[in-house]
């Protein structure tokens, strides 16, 4: 999945996210086992430059991949290289950051027109008629 393209008040600076190389998990013969190519990306939303709005959206995301203290943490271990694994995470950075900073359209109430209040009821009676006639059949006593 392609990296939404953000614009530059939304995008993390290369300052704040923190890389952590570390083993990855899963199959890959000694190569997983000698090499640390997946990588941690740690990104603190309260200490970025992202505006408040996006830092508020962000953090009431409950998303599992942001902790308490509100920092976003993402494993990358997809790819054998460590450079193409650090992309991954930043690319899924830039999606969660995009997610949050979309805002909602405001939910205006509304009233359902009377002809549709008409046809609901008609719709309901109808149907009452129909079960009506699910009753025993009586006999002429």
């Amino acid at each position: 999945m392609p990296a939404p393209d953000l614009p530059p008040a939304l995008t993390p600076h290369d300052d704040e996210l923190q890389f952590s190389a570390i083993r990855a998990q899963g199959a890959g013969g000694q190569n997983v086992n000698k090499v640390s190519n997946a990588v941690h990306l740690r990104f603190d939303i309260a200490a970025s430059h992202l505006p408040e709005p996006v830092k508020a959206r962000l953090l009431a995301l409950g998303d599992q991949r942001i902790s308490g203290d509100g920092v976003v943490v993402i494993k990358a271990q997809a790819h054998r290289s460590l450079p193409m694994n650090q992309a991954e995470a930043v690319e899924r950075l830039h999606a969660l950051i995009a997610q949050a900073a979309h805002v909602p359209k405001a939910r205006r109430a509304t009233k359902p027109t009377r002809g549709s209040q008409q046809r609901r009821v008609a719709g309901k009676v109808l149907r009452g008629q129909t079960k009506a006639l699910r009753g025993k059949v009586g006999h002429g006593d």
